[in-house]
């Protein structure tokens, strides 16, 4: 394999076809020794990346090939479904040397991808202290602050002055966290009594005692909080890190900002992909795979678009009369849509943010409605000039303009009705509103429609 230059620091982000022909080289020739030596000196975010570009047969050839020498900061930036097969493909010692590298987060991270009698295997060749600190971490809700912990922190009692912690710290060596921003300072009990930051224990004189400098923590995560919830907060107040409790309040770990980064793409990602019916889009995914995801939405869907018909049914004899209205249905239908779909948008987003809570609900709801009513007066209005002039009749000009206003009323109080309305019953707004809304505003938009055109031109 000729010597090739991994990117430097100004080219960290961009793909290079030229490097990618390299790696995808020295996979087919094999050669360990210059992938292994190529991917340790990028950065491991660069690297994943790098990988993932890859075929995708390819790249399971380079995890298979690399084996140990993979390491396991760049496993765990891999994307879920690239780091998933990876585990399944190293072998057992593999696994086991990067859950005794990584942060007791990132670890967990790598036990869950494993099937339950590989783990217990794997866990049985770990240190008694490790293992059981894996164990409870494994032993907590998927998708809570205990799993998202990691139980590297610093802790020190009240009575220590700052050039005790400062020396404590330095004697820690590798057990030290890799990184940190805060001190945490606990009773005999383990129970968090404050908090002291880097920045300012770094500023105070090794004689100052800790309990005069620490502060009262911002906010307290139990370890059974949502994921949700600990990226909030984390929003809300800026947070770089959080003290995690039990519900003992001792302290047990931390959550840092990195973590939370990567919680709050994936639940953005989520939402989006909910709003639009698909549970799924991975770069990996299969054919059988992507089908399965976006199938039952498209069962629903169908389900919802033969109500929509059965209400144009209704109105056969008026549609056979009056050609004009089957060549505008759809301008109604369209419009309302997304009059809808932009109302819904807006009221996910802000009920995913916390902003619709009590009295903020109700002004949402007033001004979604006199939004819709402006539109659709604007919007009406315009429609029904264009049919005046197409076809002639002031009759439907003036039809298709109630119509629309109406259906523009309907969609902006369904857009956030209805999403408030399945949060309140448990509901996540995100999956179940887009079904809920689009099939409404369609058979209002049909309803008003063709039921106006009924007793106004026949």
């Amino acid at each position: 394999m000729t010597e090739t230059s991994a990117p430097t620091p100004e080219e960290q982000g961009k793909i290079d076809l030229v490097f990618l022909r390299d790696l995808a080289d020295a996979v087919d020739e094999r050669d360990v020794r210059w992938l292994a030596r190529t991917l340790k000196r990028m950065h491991p975010a660069d690297a994943a990346d790098a990988l993932e570009a890859l075929e995708y047969d390819t790249f399971e050839e380079a995890v298979e090939l690399l084996g140990g020498e993979l390491p396991p900061e760049i496993l765990i930036e891999l994307r879920d479904s690239y780091r998933e097969d990876a585990v399944d493909m190293l072998p057992d010692q593999a696994v086991a040397q990067a859950l005794d590298e990584l942060d007791s987060d990132d670890a967990t991270t790598i036990l869950e991808d494993l099937e339950e009698d590989r783990r217990e295997r794997i866990l049985e060749d770990l240190a008694p202290v490790d293992r059981a600190e894996l164990e409870r971490s494994l032993g907590y809700e998927e998708e809570t602050a205990g799993r998202l912990m990691q139980t590297e922190f610093v802790a020190v009692p009240e009575f220590w002055t700052v050039g005790q912690t400062i020396d404590h710290a330095r004697t820690l060596g590798t057990e030290l966290p890799e990184v940190f921003y805060d001190v945490y300072v606990t009773d005999p009990a383990h129970r968090l009594l404050g908090i002291v930051s880097l920045a300012n224990l770094l500023r105070q004189p090794r004689e100052t005692l800790l309990e005069d400098i620490m502060q009262e923590p911002t906010t307290t995560l139990d370890t059974s909080t949502d994921q949700e919830d600990v990226a909030f907060q984390f929003q809300k107040y800026s947070l770089a890190s959080a003290p995690v409790t039990d519900t003992a309040g001792r302290l047990v770990g931390m959550i840092t900002v990195d973590d939370m980064v990567d919680v709050m793409h994936s639940e953005h990602s989520e939402d989006l992909l909910a709003l639009s019916n698909v549970s799924s889009a991975d770069a990996s995914d299969t054919v059988l795979e992507t089908v399965k995801a976006r199938l039952p939405w498209l069962a629903i869907n169908l389900f919802t678009a033969f109500i929509a018909s059965a209400i144009i049914s209704m109105f056969e004899g008026a549609i056979e009369q009056v050609v004009a209205l089957a060549i505008l249905m759809p301008v109604v239908a369209a419009l309302g849509g997304n009059a809808g779909s932009q109302g819904l948008a807006v009221a996910v987003r802000a009920i995913a943010s916390r902003q619709l809570g009590g009295s903020a609900a109700r002004r949402a709801v007033m001004r979604e409605f006199l939004a819709a009513a402006i539109n659709g007066l604007l919007i009406g209005t315009g429609v029904g000039v264009i049919a005046l002039f197409w076809f002639g009749d002031t009759g439907l000009g003036l039809v298709i303009g109630f119509a629309m206003f109406g259906t523009f009323l309907w969609a902006g109080l369904s857009g956030i009705l209805v999403p408030l309305g399945l949060k309140r019953l448990g509901a996540d707004p995100a999956v179940a509103s887009s079904v809920f809304v689009l099939t409404l505003t369609d058979v209002m938009a049909f309803f008003s429609f063709l039921g106006l055109a009924s007793l106004v031109l026949l």
